[in-house]
C-alpha cells in the first residue's frame, strides 16, 4: 500500500448486470475475509491465479494485502454486501514507470465485470502515481484474464513463455480507452435502471387510506394509469386500498418488489429503506422532501449497501408509457400522453409543465424521470437509458446542477449525434462563487461556462421552458435544414417584417430570390405580388397560388428552410380557401423543413396535423418560430461536422509532464495555501510545456537592471520595465509598467520609482526588450469547481475586460474546439488578415491553446493561468505576460466508473 490508499475515498460503482459493488482499499482487519476470498476458491482458480493449488499462497496474498503501507504497492478491494468479491493489486519493481499486476475474483462472481472494474480503477491510480505500463504473467489457459486485458481498451503485448503468458498494458488515456470504459459503463448503467424503469413488481410504502396523501395519490394514479404488473401498498392499518392489496411491510409481501416508492414523513425514510433493501428491493423512487444533513446521508449509506438504484428524494415521481407497462408513478394531474420524448427535470412543476406541453403537441412521451434533488439517478443515466430504449428519439432535460460535467459532455455528444438533445439553460449565477482574481477568472461566468459545455456536447440550449418546447416540436417535425438561409412567404407585408426581423435577431439570413426563382414566382402569384424576401403574395392569393409559391421555394437549392407569416383575411373567408390548408394537405414536403406564424394563434405553440401523417409547427410569434429555426440550424451544423479529436501536440520533448509536477509540489510545499507563482516559477512551469515566451530577465537591484537593460535590448534599443511583488494582479492598473525605457539612465530613473512607490512591496522587477507591432490577445484557463478546466480566449491587452470579446470552451481542447475559439470572439477577423495586414501566425496560436489546455488537465492544482497579453504577428505567437496561481488539491478522474 502507498502512504496514502488508507485514505483513499470508498467508491460504489455498478457491475455489468447493474448490481452495486463497493471498491476500497484493502485495510488491516480485512485480512480474514481476504482469506475467506481464497478459501472459498475451487482449486482450478486458485492454480489459476497463483500456478498452483496452494492455500499457502493464498495466506501469503493476503498477509501482502493487509500490511502495513509501502511505497510502489497498491490494492483495492470489491465488496458486495459485507463479503470481498474480488481484489486487484499492484507493485513496483526497479522500473518506477512500471508496475506488476495481479486480479483475484471470488467463484461465482465470473463474468459480471468485477476484475474489469477493479483495473480501471487500479489504472487510474497508476497514472496519478506515474505508472505508465502495466505487466502480468498468466497462464496461458487462462482465457479469462488474457480477455480481460485483451478487452480494456488500452494497447496490449503479450508474449508467450512456455505455459504462461507475458502481458504488457500501456496505461494511455487515449479515445479508444475512454470510448470502452464509456461502453461498459453504459451497459451497466442501462442494466441498473431496469428494475426502476420497467419494473415486475411495484409497492408504494405510505399509501393512506385517506384522500388527500401523496401516497395515496401515486397509488391512485399507478393503478388508474394500468400498470399492467404487480402492484402493492404497504400500510399496517389496511388491507385494501383503492382496490390494491395492502400489506403491514414490505417484508411481508407475497414477491419482492423491483420498485419501491416512498412516500413517508422524513423522519421515517431511514427506517423504510433499510427494509426495503433487506426485503431485496433493487429501486426506490423517494417523494418525500425536507431531509436533513443526517436523513439524507443515512438514506444514501442504505442505498449503496444493498445496491438500490434512487430517484429522488423531494421529486414528482417517474412514467413509462411503453404500453406494456404503462408505468405512471407520479402525482401530476394528468397521464402523459406515450409518445417519443425523453424528459428529465429536478424541478417538479417544469416537469409538469414539459408533460402537459408534449401531451398537448401530440409529441407524447416515452419516460419521464422527476430527479429532485438527485442523490443518484441524474441525467446522464436518462440519457442512456433514452439511448438504448428503442422508443425515444427526442431527450429534454431541465437540470440546475451537474455531478460529473465531463462525464455528462462525453455521454451528450454520443447520444445527440443520435437525437436531438434539448435544455432549459437553467443554473443560476452565484456572485459570491469565486472572487475575480484575474481577467480569466473575471471573464468565467457560470454562463459561458455552461454555455461551453452545451456547444462542445451538441445540446440545443434553449433560455426558456416555452422555448423549449417549441424547439421540440419543430425538430420533432421537420428535417433538419441543410443551411441558415430562410425565405419568408407571407400574406401581409407587415407580418413579414416581423418575420424578417425575428430571422435576422436569429442570426438566420434572408438571401435574395435568384432571377429564375423570381420569375417562377410571378407566375404562379397574384400579379400585384411582391417578389422579393420576404416574399408578399398578398391578401389576394388562393390556396392553390400558395401551395405553388412554396413547392417553387422548396425545390430552389438557395434556400434552407421556408417561414410563411400569415394572417386571416376575409378574402380567404369569401373564397372558401384555407391557406394554412395548402401546406397541410398537398403533397409531402420533406425537402426543407416549413414553420408557420399564425399570429391570431391563441397557444405559443401548435403542430397542424398534415395529410402525409407528418405535422408542421404553428408559432404565434415570429420570434418563436425564428428562434427554432436557428437551433434547428445549428444542430445541422453541429452534426455535419466529424466528432472532434484531442490532437498530439508535435515535438513531444517540449512537454515534460513529470518536471510540471515537480514545480508545482515543490512550490505548494513552500506554499501550503496556494498563491500566485513569481516570475520565475511562472516561466519554468510554461517551458515545460514549451509555451513560447518572450525574452526576459529577472532583477533585485539597480545595477543588475541595467545589466539585463543591456542584454536585452532590440533593434531599437528600447526595453520594458514591470514590478513585481507576491499577489500582484494588474500591473497595468497599478502603474506597475514602464514602456520604451532607453539607455542606462531611464533604466536606473524607472528602477528608483518603482522603488520609492512600491518601498517594502516590491521583491524584484521583469525586464524585457519592447515587443513588436502586432494584434494583442488574451488567453486564460480557470479551473471551475464543477465543470473542471476553461479555456478562455479573445481580445488582449487593457481592453480585456471592458470589450468582454472571449470565447470559452472546456478542456481538454479538440481540434474542432480550438477552431471554435479562434473563429468566435468579434476580433476574429483581425486574426485572418481584416483590413490588409496579413494573418496571424494561427498555427502557433492553436498550438498555445492546445499547450494551455494540456497544463490545465494535466495540474488540477492549476487555479487560474492568465496569459495577458499574447501579441500575434505573422511570424510567431508569444506570451508577453503570465501569472499562474496554483492552489492544494486534487480532482477525481472524471471518467472513472462510480456512482456519486
Amino acid at each position: 500500500m502507498t502512504d496514502d490508499t488508507l485514505s483513499r475515498p470508498t467508491v460504489h460503482a455498478l457491475l455489468s448486470d447493474g448490481t452495486t459493488v463497493c471498491i476500497r482499499p484493502v485495510r488491516p482487519g480485512d485480512h480474514e475475509q481476504l482469506q475467506e476470498l481464497y478459501k472459498e476458491m475451487s482449486a482450478d482458480n486458485l492454480r489459476l491465479r497463483f500456478f498452483a493449488a496452494s492455500r499457502r499462497s493464498a495466506t501469503m496474498a493476503a498477509d501482502r494485502a493487509c500490511a502495513p503501507p509501502r511505497p510502489g504497492y497498491r490494492v483495492l478491494m470489491a465488496e458486495s454486501k459485507d463479503q470481498v468479491v474480488g481484489l486487484a493489486e499492484y507493485e513496483v519493481g526497479d522500473d518506477v514507470a512500471t508496475a506488476e499486476i495481479s486480479i483475484a475474483v471470488a467463484d461465482g462472481l465470473h463474468h459480471r465485470g468485477v476484475g474489469t472494474l477493479l483495473v480501471e480503477h487500479l489504472v487510474s491510480a497508476a497514472r496519478a502515481d506515474g505508472i505508465t505500463t502495466f505487466t502480468a504473467d498468466a497462464l496461458s489457459e487462462n482465457r479469462e484474464v488474457l480477455r480481460l486485458f485483451a478487452d480494456l481498451g488500452l494497447r496490449t503485448t503479450r508474449r508467450f513463455e512456455g505455459p504462461e503468458v507475458r502481458c504488457a498494458i500501456t496505461l494511455d488515456e487515449d479515445d479508444a480507452y475512454l470510448s470502452a470504459v464509456e461502453a461498459r459503463g453504459r451497459a451497466a448503467d442501462v442494466a441498473s435502471l431496469e428494475p426502476l424503469l420497467r419494473p415486475n413488481a411495484i409497492a408504494v410504502v405510505g399509501a393512506g387510506r385517506r384522500p388527500g396523501s401523496v401516497g395515496r395519490a401515486l397509488l391512485h394514479h399507478l393503478h388508474e394509469g394500468g400498470f399492467t404488473r404487480r402492484l402493492f401498498a404497504v400500510n399496517p392499518r389496511a388491507t385494501s386500498i383503492l382496490g390494491v392489496p395492502s400489506y403491514p411491510s414490505v417484508g411481508a409481501l407475497p414477491k419482492v418488489p423491483d420498485l419501491a416508492v416512498l412516500a413517508v414523513p422524513a423522519a421515517a425514510l431511514a427506517d423504510a429503506a433499510e427494509e426495503c433493501g433487506k426485503a431485496g428491493v433493487r429501486a426506490m423512487l423517494v417523494v418525500s422532501a425536507g431531509l436533513d444533513s443526517r436523513q439524507a446521508e443515512a438514506l444514501m449509506a442504505t442505498c449503496r449497501t444493498y445496491g438500490m438504484r434512487l430517484v429522488g428524494p423531494n421529486c414528482l415521481g417517474i412514467t413509462n408509457t411503453d404500453p406494456a407497462l404503462s408505468l405512471d408513478a407520479t402525482f401530476a394531474a394528468d397521464h402523459p400522453r406515450p409518445g417519443t420524448a425523453g424528459v428529465a427535470v429536478q424541478s417538479g412543476g417544469v416537469g409538469i409543465a414539459l408533460l402537459d406541453g408534449l401531451s398537448r403537441l401530440g409529441i407524447g412521451v416515452s419516460s419521464f424521470a422527476s430527479l429532485g434533488d438527485k442523490y443518484d439517478v441524474s441525467g446522464n443515466d436518462m440519457l442512456q437509458w433514452w439511448e438504448s430504449d428503442d422508443r425515444t428519439d427526442l431527450a429534454l432535460l431541465h437540470l440546475e446542477s451537474f455531478g460529473n460535467p465531463r462525464a455528462f459532455s462525453r455521454t451528450a455528444r454520443r447520444v445527440t449525434r443520435r437525437m436531438p438533445v434539448l435544455t432549459v439553460d437553467a443554473g443560476r449565477t452565484d456572485a459570491g462563487r469565486r472572487a475575480a482574481t484575474s481577467h480569466t477568472a473575471a471573464a468565467a461566468t457560470p454562463t459561458m461556462t455552461r454555455q461551453a459545455l452545451f456547444t462542445q456536447a451538441g445540446i440545443t440550449a434553449a433560455r426558456s421552458v416555452g422555448e423549449l418546447l417549441e424547439t421540440a416540436a419543430l425538430l420533432h417535425s421537420q428535417p433538419l435544414p441543410t443551411g441558415n438561409r430562410v425565405a419568408i412567404v407571407t400574406n401581409a407585408g407587415g407580418a413579414g417584417v416581423l418575420a424578417a426581423d425575428a430571422c435576422a435577431e436569429a442570426g438566420l439570413s434572408l438571401p435574395p430570390l435568384t432571377p429564375s426563382l423570381v420569375e417562377s414566382l410571378h407566375a404562379v402569384l397574384p400579379k400585384s405580388s411582391t417578389v422579393k424576401n420576404p416574399v408578399d403574395v398578398t391578401a389576394a392569393v388562393t390556396e392553390a397560388q400558395l401551395g405553388d409559391c412554396v413547392d417553387q421555394i422548396m425545390r430552389h437549392p438557395g434556400i434552407d428552410a421556408v417561414l410563411l407569416a400569415l394572417v386571416p383575411t376575409a378574402v380567404a373567408a369569401a373564397t372558401g380557401d384555407d391557406l394554412v390548408r395548402a401546406l397541410t394537405s398537398g403533397p409531402a414536403r420533406r425537402g426543407l423543413p416549413v414553420a408557420v406564424v399564425r399570429l391570431e394563434q391563441d397557444l405559443p405553440i401548435r403542430l397542424l396535423p398534415a395529410r402525409d401523417g407528418g405535422a408542421i409547427p404553428s408559432y404565434a410569434e415570429p420570434g418563436s418560430a425564428a428562434r427554432a429555426l436557428a437551433h434547428a440550424s445549428r444542430r445541422a451544423a453541429w452534426l455535419s461536422r466529424p466528432a472532434g479529436s484531442v490532437p498530439e501536440l508535435p515535438e513531444v520533448t517540449e512537454v515534460d509532464t513529470a518536471r510540471a509536477r515537480t514545480v508545482t509540489e515543490t512550490y505548494l510545499a513552500a506554499h501550503p495555501d496556494g498563491g500566485w507563482l513569481d516570475p520565475r516559477t511562472c516561466a519554468e512551469l510554461l517551458a515545460c510545456y514549451g509555451i513560447p515566451q518572450i525574452s526576459w530577465s529577472w532583477a533585485e537591484t539597480e545595477d543588475e537592471a541595467v545589466f539585463a537593460a543591456e542584454r536585452l535590448r532590440g533593434a531599437d534599443g528600447r526595453v520594458v520595465m514591470k514590478a513585481h511583488w507576491p499577489g500582484q494582479l494588474h500591473k497595468s492598473e497599478q502603474h506597475a509598467v514602464h514602456l520604451d525605457l532607453e539607455g542606462d539612465a531611464q533604466v536606473r530613473s524607472a528602477f528608483r520609482d518603482f522603488g520609492t512607490r512600491f518601498a517594502g512591496l516590491m521583491t524584484g522587477v521583469v525586464v524585457q526588450p519592447l515587443a513588436a507591432r502586432g494584434t494583442e490577445l488574451f488567453a486564460g484557463v480557470v479551473q471551475d469547481e464543477v465543470f473542471g478546466p476553461l479555456v478562455l480566449f479573445g481580445i488582449g491587452g487593457t481592453a480585456t475586460e471592458v470589450l468582454a470579446d472571449q470565447a470559452a470552451r472546456l478542456a481538454p481542447l479538440t481540434d474542432h474546439d480550438v477552431h471554435d475559439l479562434i473563429t468566435a470572439p468579434r476580433c476574429a477577423s483581425l486574426l485572418f488578415g481584416a483590413h490588409g495586414s496579413g494573418p496571424v501566425d494561427l498555427q502557433g496560436l492553436e498550438q498555445l491553446l492546445l499547450r494551455l489546455s494540456r497544463i490545465a488537465v494535466d495540474l488540477p492544482q492549476l487555479a487560474e493561468a492568465d496569459f495577458n497579453p499574447v501579441l500575434a504577428t505573422p511570424e510567431a505567437v508569444t506570451v508577453l505576460d503570465a501569472r499562474v496561481r496554483l492552489l492544494p488539491r486534487t480532482t477525481q478522474d472524471p471518467y472513472l466508473r462510480r456512482l456519486r
